[in-house]
């Protein structure tokens, strides 16, 4: 049989609670859920930085972020660094590799598809704004955009942002960023089949991330007077540490937080949008289901489902992600991870193990019978154990860390540890490191740092920390 096709689908800040298979009481995602179902979830998986390019990164390279010299966004790995992306290493040894919709690796990481189509412009040599215009609905597109950019678009002389940056779209339900992802993989599946070489092929949809400006088909699915809020909406914005403080305090569009505060539809509107376009990512996620199988690729498709990060969706009264700020909270930090393969990985197991996105390299890599490039030494490790066998992953904790805050998971217990911020007039470390316990505290809002009956937990957390600072090689700085 010819080696496996990979079907990576992929979505850009995906809260791993929201959906079905979570037990979320709104949350509207059959075939997610059912992907889970017949396939692998993993409940306990984590980015390991909570924005977009140091998160693709270091997943598409298997390598942390410290390891890559990747931990913001626009972040190029120094000269000399070594790293072989994934979809590269899979061409090297005859994979045809194809990316439709957003990439946004650049100037981290320089991949040469076979093809591509991204939903933003300059990633490939045609894009979706291109598509769009094409269709004459730019205008239509560029009202959604600017629910988040209007207050910073060259040449627009007033601030035309969305409160929370969600608004609902009036596009064609065709003519969506997501529908587009979609159709561009469809037709690429439907020529699949005669092809001589396996594929991998990233479907990286743009959303739920803002601006959160779902069609209204999909908005209808949850009226904001009727969702549950999350209970941590009203927590103190003191819990919080000092940007988040600052974003709650804001009254400027697109994150008027203190506005929303006052008016309470604000946050609904958000929250209900932003379900809205997780269920439209769900709604494409089974047309090319349907395409898999309807090509007869199904029994040799692997099929994975994950995210870069994820989104408060008003958890600690919250928007978006605020990264520069945290590097702690659940919500930002853990992301849906569903393995599939038809007959081939078991089926309707929900693994609570703590797994990080770098495993997927070296699980892929496995799965293909592959050897892992030899000049690099991946950080993650193999799940095909626990897909094939059930067997336990046994990773004793997690780490997620961007350049302000590092953060230890165990199955019970994480702690944020400050480190040096590049930003001036930012007192992170003032403000202490937070401890929490996910058993007694599911929402955190209750930091145990520095009590006397958590000393010997925080101790162990920070020797973990240690530990893998000791472990984990860090890119020189170019000179």
């Amino acid at each position: 049989m010819m080696r496996p096709n990979i079907l990576l689908l992929y979505s850009d800040q995906h809260h791993a609670g929201v959906l079905g298979a979570e037990g979320h009481p709104d949350a509207k995602t059959p075939n997610l859920d059912r992907m889970a179902r017949e396939g692998v979830r993993f409940s306990r998986a984590y980015c390991q930085n909570a924005v977009c390019g140091p998160s693709r990164a270091s997943m598409m390279t298997g390598l942390y972020p410290r390891t890559i010299g990747v931990l913001d966004n626009g972040d190029a790995p120094p000269k000399g660094s070594v790293h072989v992306p994934l979809p590269t290493y899979l061409r090297q040894e005859g994979y045809q590799v194809v990316c439709y919709g957003k990439q946004h690796m650049l100037p981290a990481l320089q991949v040469e598809w076979d093809e591509a189509f991204s939903t933003l412009p300059g990633e490939s040599p045609v894009s979706y704004w291109e598509w769009i215009q094409e269709r004459g609905l730019f205008y239509e597109f560029l009202r959604d955009w600017m629910a988040e950019f209007g207050d910073r678009m060259p040449g627009v002389p007033f601030n035309c942002s969305a409160p929370l940056m969600a608004r609902l779209s009036s596009l064609p339900r065709d003519a969506t960023m997501e529908a587009y992802t979609a159709q561009k993989t469809i037709e690429f599946l439907e020529s699949a089949k005669s092809k001589e070489k396996p594929f991998f092929c990233w479907t990286s949809f743009y959303r739920p991330h803002q601006p959160y400006t779902p069609i209204r088909q999909y908005a209808e699915t949850y009226p904001p007077e009727k969702i549950a809020l999350p209970g941590s909406l009203r927590e103190p914005a003191e819990n919080l540490p000092p940007l988040l403080q600052a974003w709650r305090k804001s009254e400027r569009r697109p994150v008027n937080l203190a506005e929303a505060a006052r008016d309470e539809g604000i946050y609904r509107d958000y929250i209900a949008y932003y379900y809205a376009l997780v269920t439209e990512i769900d709604h494409h996620v089974g047309t090319i289901m349907e395409a898999l199988e309807a090509e007869g690729l199904a029994e040799n498709t692997l099929v994975i489902y994950t995210s870069d990060h994820g989104d408060f969706v008003g958890h600690h009264g919250m928007v978006e992600k605020c990264y520069q700020g945290h590097s702690v909270y659940e919500d930002t930090l853990r992301v849906p991870l569903i393995f599939y393969w038809k007959g081939r990985i078991l089926a309707g197991r929900e693994p609570a193990d703590l797994v990080e996105l770098v495993d997927i390299y070296p699980t892929l890599i496995e799965l293909c019978g592959l050897q892992p490039p030899a000049s690099v030494r991946l950080a993650g490790r193999s799940l095909v154990p626990a897909l094939t066998e059930g067997e336990r992953v046994g990773r004793p904790y997690a780490i997620v860390e961007n350049y302000s805050q590092i953060c230890a998971i165990t199955h019970r217990y994480r702690l944020g540890h400050w480190i040096e911020p590049p930003m001036a007039g930012r007192d992170f470390r003032g403000f202490g490191d937070m401890l929490f316990d996910r058993i007694t505290d599911p929402l955190e809002m209750n930091n145990l740092s520095g009590r006397n009956e958590y000393a010997e937990v925080e101790k162990q957390l920070r020797a973990y920390l240690e530990e893998w600072e000791r472990a984990t090689p860090a890119a020189k700085k170019s000179t």
